[in-house]
Parts: C-alpha cells; structure tokens; sequence
C-alpha cells in the first residue's frame, strides 16, 4: 500500500495511525497538495489527501472511507470502531465532530493567509464554528475520565481528536488556546506522547 500526504494533515495522519496500529505494512509518500499536485492527480484526480493506493492498484480517497476499508482488514475485535449500535455511531459521531474542526480550520487557515481579499463574514462563521465544535468536544470528553474516551481501549475517536487538536493548535494559535479547554488539552497531551503519535507527525508546513 501507498498512503499520499503530509503528516500535518489531520486526515492524512489519522490514516497513518490507524495503518501502523493494525501492523498494515505500507509506503509513505509526503507529497504536497500544492508543490506535488501533479504527481497526486495521478492518483486522484481531485488533488486532495489522503490518497491509499492499494496492493491492487485501486486507488481509495477520503479518510473515512478509507479507514472503514482498513477496518474491515482487521479481526471485528481489533477493530477501532464498534461493529454494533449504540456503539458505533457514537464513536462515528465523535469522528465527525472532530474531522469536521480540521475541516474547518483548514477553511478559515485559507481564508486568512491565501486569499488577498478576505470576507469577514465568511472568517466570522469559521471561527464561530471552530469555537462552537471544540465548546461541544470540551464538554462530551469531560465527562469521561481517562485516556480513552469510548469503551477500555483506543478507537478512531480517540485517533481523529489528538490529530485535530494537534493540527488547529499549531495552523492558527492565534485563534485557538487549548489551555481554555483542559479536557481537550489532557487528551492532545496523553496521545501526543504515544510512540505511534510520535512516529505518524510532522511540524505543521504552511501551504506555499
């Protein structure tokens, strides 16, 4: 397998985690979705990451389908999302609370450093919506004591939480404190010091 993207990318090493976590030996190319974007339209033709080129050739987009796909490489019991309800879809709710921060993020990290004539009003709701997503996320993982915040081990939220935090704290400290969220803060620090966080990372690279 070949996983495309830099590791600043929350999706992209989300990814990468998941991978090294179920042993799913792969290649990683840290292509740039500006400097490497022809090499990436190869594979996909819409130029984003993450891009999993399988054994096979077929090429996989987007984060969660591409870690549902993984998930189903591994035995039910080693997966990082519940197979049954309740369950799943509250691992998956928390999944998307947190991929939707970067997504997010990433939009107002454009808005406010590539675009020459900025809009306020879009600016005004980005960051209202930054604010808002990690206001629900302080509050839902507060209430949960410990490392993991679903069930006794890690799971995909756990994953997709850490590499948001991670990646909105070093895009735009301006804009984000995590000290004004200590649950959050707590989290980011427990992950960030796992050896598979240390060895799926790289230093936040500003688009060029």
């Amino acid at each position: 397998m070949i996983l495309i993207g830099q590791y600043d990318s929350p999706f992209v090493r989300r990814v990468g985690i998941a991978l090294t976590i179920y042993d799913i030996a792969f290649e990683h190319r840290p292509w740039s979705t500006f400097s490497d974007a022809e090499k990436l339209a190869f594979y996909n033709p819409l130029m984003r990451v993450p891009t999993l080129v399988l054994d096979d050739g077929f090429v996989l987009i987007d984060s969660h389908l591409i870690l549902d796909y993984l998930d189903s490489r591994v035995a039910p019991e080693k997966a990082l999302a519940p197979g049954l309800e309740p369950d799943r879809h509250k691992v998956l709710k928390a999944v998307a609370l947190s991929t939707g921060l970067s997504e997010k993020a990433v939009s107002l990290f454009y808005e406010m450093v590539l675009h020459e004539q900025r809009s306020p009003v879009w600016e005004a709701r980005c960051r209202t919506q930054v604010g808002q997503v990690l206001a629900v996320l302080q509050a839902e993982r507060a209430k949960v004591e410990g490392p993991f915040w679903f069930g006794n081990r890690i799971s995909h939220a756990d994953i997709a939480l850490a590499c948001a935090l991670r990646h909105v704290a070093e895009s735009m400290p301006q804009v984000v404190d995590l000290t004004a969220y200590p649950a959050l803060a707590a989290h980011s620090a427990h992950y960030e010091g796992l050896a598979v966080f240390q060895n799926i990372q790289q230093p936040f690279i500003p688009p060029a």
